[in-house]
């Protein structure tokens, strides 16, 4: 058996040498091998000696399904866990005698890492659009961290420990998402009724407050800027694409892989096939829409094409982070554009309902984070008060009911004339003069 450094090059270039299987050893990391089929299958083994003496060998995962460096943290997450067991026994070695019997095994159920690698990713593959994130999600956190664990061995000083060692390198946003694909796998475990899984270890974790949604919407000053800017750029395309995510409020992907024939000008609809949601969604299609439309040259089925290539952007960042810092908008991206789309709407007296529809939520909560409500739209609403009640500083109007109160003022006038007045000082009439002439307006 050939001893050699691996490497994902070397794992990607290995073949089939004529015999059914083949081992390769790790040279930096002892007892890993990887045995290479003669179908082109690569699996992780790991070789250690028992507590009797005798060589086992443990099946860790499919080379396509963890990466080399999970699989060498995985075993040295273990050697540490073993070492600490020994030491432990080592401090006290009358330990054995001390612990209780043990009590009635707990059913067995299988690894985190082996039930990802059979059940939840051949799964998840046949449908999920985010295949790819969930394989970095496990790759990078799920796995180094919970993979060498039983699926009911899993427990809540884990999930806390996994939290606090993240919440030092990374976002908020980044380990909810990770406590999500956790309790999705979970819940998949119990319905698929896998042996020893009898609840959802990670139901009820709590997730963290992200607060880093980042509003920001344009101004008509802004978008006069903008325009002006991308109409200029060395990129011919750039002048429709920017144009057409604020009249449409589209989402990036959604406009870049529209085509002609997505476009009924008849109707006036323009029907997106897929959208986030996973289903079809129809915007409809403004005047000025239609004009900008109309002036794109038609070179090919896709309506914002490449023109070097013929085929959607796979991205267009430099020219317009070049197009957004010659107008002084550094902080605006792509996707503010969306939410300007929604903020335009609203502040020109449009329902949450009809901004809803357009952008294609199917929560109402999140299109109310869209319609943001700039300050002179709020001066405006208030000030319809006064509109309203216009006398709201007046005099008023006496009720009918009520009797007429002139006549007890007069009389109370005429009773405080008669009572003799106090000579005022000489301050009192300096501080009447001062309050006469700042109501005046003269500057005293």
């Amino acid at each position: 058996m050939p001893v050699l450094k691996l490497s994902q090059g070397l794992l990607e270039s290995l073949n089939s040498r004529g015999k059914d299987k083949e081992d390769f050893f790790d040279s930096t990391t002892k007892g890993l091998m990887v045995q290479v089929r003669a179908s082109g299958r690569k699996t992780y083994y790991f070789r250690e000696r028992g507590e009797d003496g005798k060589t086992i060998q443990l099946k860790i995962a499919d080379a396509d399904a963890i990466r080399l460096n999970v699989v060498r943290e995985l075993i040295k997450q273990r050697r540490a866990a073993q070492a600490k067991a020994a030491l432990a026994t080592f401090a006290n070695p009358m330990a054995e005698a001390l612990v209780a019997p043990p009590s009635e095994p707990a059913a067995s159920s299988p690894l985190l890492a082996t039930f990802v690698r059979e059940a939840y990713l051949p799964f998840i593959r046949t449908y999920k659009r985010s295949y790819s994130c969930d394989v970095s999600l496990l790759n990078n956190h799920v796995l180094p961290f919970f993979g060498d664990k039983q699926l009911h061995e899993l427990t809540k000083s884990d999930l806390v420990d996994f939290i606090n060692t993240r919440r030092a390198t990374h976002k908020p946003g980044t380990i909810n998402r990770v406590i999500i694909l956790m309790r999705y796998i979970y819940n998949l475990a119990l319905k698929w009724e896998t042996p020893g899984v009898d609840k959802n270890r990670v139901s009820g974790t709590p997730l963290l407050e992200e607060n880093n949604k980042k509003e920001r919407f344009l101004t008509s000053e802004e978008v006069d800027r903008l325009v002006y800017c991308v109409k200029i750029s060395r990129n011919p395309m750039l002048k429709y694409i920017v144009p057409g995510l604020i009249l449409t409020g589209a989402r990036k992907q959604e406009l870049l892989k529209s085509r002609w024939v997505d476009f009924d000008f008849d109707t006036k609809i323009w029907r997106i096939p897929m959208s986030k949601s996973g289903k079809a969604r129809h915007v409809p299609i403004s005047d000025s829409l239609e004009l900008l439309l109309n002036s794109i040259p038609k070179t090919c089925e896709w309506v914002f094409a490449n023109p070097k290539t013929l085929k959607p952007f796979t991205s267009f960042f430099y020219s317009w982070d070049t197009a957004r810092c010659q107008a002084g908008l550094d902080d605006v991206r792509v996707h503010d554009l969306r939410h300007s789309f929604a903020s335009f709407l609203v502040n020109n007296g449009r329902s949450l309902y009809e901004v809803q529809r357009i952008l294609g939520h199917t929560q109402i909560k999140t299109t109310q984070r869209y319609a943001h409500l700039d300050q002179s739209s709020l001066l405006s609403a208030v000030n319809e008060i006064t509109r309203a009640a216009p006398n709201i500083l007046g005099e008023g109007s006496r009720p009918q009911h009520l009797p007429d109160i002139t006549k007890a003022q007069v009389v109370r006038a005429s009773k405080a004339s008669r009572e003799p007045t106090r000579k005022a000082c000489p301050h009192e009439l300096e501080i009447i003069a001062r309050a006469e002439a700042l109501r005046a307006g003269i500057a005293f």
